[in-house]
């Protein structure tokens, strides 16, 4: 790691403008780290070289000129899942092998308008399934944080594990990252880093690969909360070509920052006080609590009725949708093909070959759930029991409740293959406890670091957000940032 690549955003930012060094030598920074790094963490399934240095060259220009964009000269990680034109587009699955668009996705498009260099495309669980960046094709992706006194290699959460691990072990300034029951959040918490799930329709999802498409939706992960917010001011936008994207205008979520809270009401549910929290959890969510009342914020104590049935709602859902979404991978345009004696077993072939297991598991539940005879029995009934999710929020919101804190995951990172959660998927599934509510409602939410656990790994606190009000996520972030100061893995790797 060289200065260069410690510097946040928001001051390389600065520093670019004020010529203290080039975009071009921000690039190289960058890029020697990744290739002296990624050998050991496996966070890039591919470093685009070249691309970088001509886009840090153009940003140079564009210095030199005096007509610097938001982002200038600013390196990126961009997660798997976001097509970029002509670069491995592929979302770490097997089925789209050398699949490489002719087309550019509408956030990775804002960003290099913005002034942005792309160093590559980060390892992510397959198609997004997975709390653990274990699914990946290419491999999993190894946390930069060890636990005190262990060797033990830990997961960075997923699905968006090589953005968080990226970000983390500063091999890249910020990263692209999609959410869709907490696959920014959950990694940002298990990794020291900030990240955002903004408003479903508050960043176009076109040209990212859909997994759950009611579901999902793209954000920033970043070293701090200024860096995620200049993020996603650049990322957000109304997008014709997306029929859920809302057309509002995109603030300056930077200038919310250091905004006092005074008079802001932050709701604590009592249905997240789940059995078998650990006592550390427990401990960071009160310090939480007490940080935002120091600051001059009311903390009530609010109900969301729901929040026990929505995991098993999400798992109804999501599969649901994947189903369907993953129907279009055939072996026929692009990506694998596996041959067969006629169409149909040249399908099967390519999607048993093509597909890992976790993205099977998902498949399939999603099929039966939408079967004849169980549609009524499981998806119509999991989306009413999803309306009276939205419906508790909305409730909370109504009462002048600002942003609700919760714990962001149940626990610290683990172990990588931990034999138990490997053998039972519903534990794994069970690190989505905190996020997948939020998903389900469409709201934004943010993690945040705010302490450390008993053996040193980071922990993370979840601020949910009304539609659309991001800033008020900024803002609340802020204060628990300023409060419980940043967390830097120790160099390992």
């Amino acid at each position: 790691m060289t200065d260069l690549t410690a510097l946040t955003i928001a001051e390389a930012r600065d520093k670019l403008k004020a010529k203290a060094f080039t975009a071009t030598e921000l690039a190289d920074a960058y890029l020697n780290a990744i290739d002296a790094a990624n050998g050991a963490l496996n966070a890039y399934v591919s470093v685009t070289h070249d691309k970088a240095r001509t886009m840090a060259k153009a940003s140079d220009e564009r210095l030199a000129k005096g007509e610097a964009g938001a982002l200038e000269g600013i390196p990126l990680g961009v997660k798997d899942l976001f097509a970029t034109k002509g670069d491995h587009t592929q979302a770490c699955s097997h089925i789209l092998d050398g699949f490489k668009p002719e087309y550019e996705s509408t956030v990775t498009a804002n960003l290099w308008a913005d002034g942005a260099v792309m160093l590559g495309k980060l390892n992510m669980d397959e198609f997004a399934m997975g709390s653990s960046n274990e699914t990946s094709y290419y491999g999993p992706v190894v946390s930069p944080w060890r636990a005190e006194g262990s060797e033990d290699k830990l997961v960075p959460g997923g699905s968006s594990g090589g953005s968080a691990a990226a970000v983390a072990a500063r091999l890249c300034a910020g990263a692209t990252a999609t959410d869709t029951g907490g696959s920014i959040r959950q990694p940002a918490a298990f990794t020291g880093t900030v990240g955002i799930k903004p408003t479903y329709g508050r960043v176009s999802r076109w040209g990212t690969i859909a997994f759950a498409s009611s579901l999902d939706q793209a954000g920033p992960i970043a070293r701090d909360v200024r860096d995620s917010a200049i993020l996603l001011k650049s990322m957000a936008s109304v997008d014709l070509k997306d029929t859920t994207s809302v057309d509002l205008p995109v603030p300056d979520y930077e200038a919310a920052l250091g905004k006092s809270v005074k008079g802001m009401k932050i709701g604590i549910p009592r249905e997240y006080r789940i059995d078998g929290m650990p006592a550390e959890i427990e401990k960071l969510w009160a310090q939480g609590v007490q940080w935002l009342k120091d600051a001059g914020a009311e903390v009530v104590d609010i109900s969301l009725p729901h929040t026990d049935q929505a995991l098993a709602v999400y798992y109804i859902v999501a599969p649901a949708e994947a189903s369907s979404n993953l129907a279009r991978y055939d072996g026929v345009r692009y990506g694998l093909r596996v041959p067969g004696k006629d169409i149909v077993e040249m399908y099967e072939n390519t999607r048993a070959e093509g597909f890992g297991a976790e993205v099977k598991r998902r498949i399939m539940i999603g099929t039966y759930v939408l079967s004849a005879g169980y549609y009524d029995a499981y998806y119509v009934k999991a989306q009413k029991i999803r309306t009276l999710i939205k419906k508790d929020f909305e409730d909370v919101f109504a009462a002048g409740v600002d942003a609700i804190l919760t714990p962001a995951t149940p626990s610290a990172a683990f172990k990588l293959g931990d034999k138990e959660l490997a053998a039972d998927p519903v534990k794994m599934y069970l690190n989505d406890i905190f996020t997948v509510t939020v998903n389900m409602a469409g709201l934004p939410g943010i993690s945040v670091p705010a302490g450390l656990s008993e053996t040193g790994l980071p922990l993370g606190l979840q601020l949910i957000g009304r539609p659309f009000e991001e800033e008020a996520l900024f803002q609340a972030a802020h204060v628990i940032e300023q409060s419980a100061g940043s967390f830097t893995a120790k160099r390992w790797w």
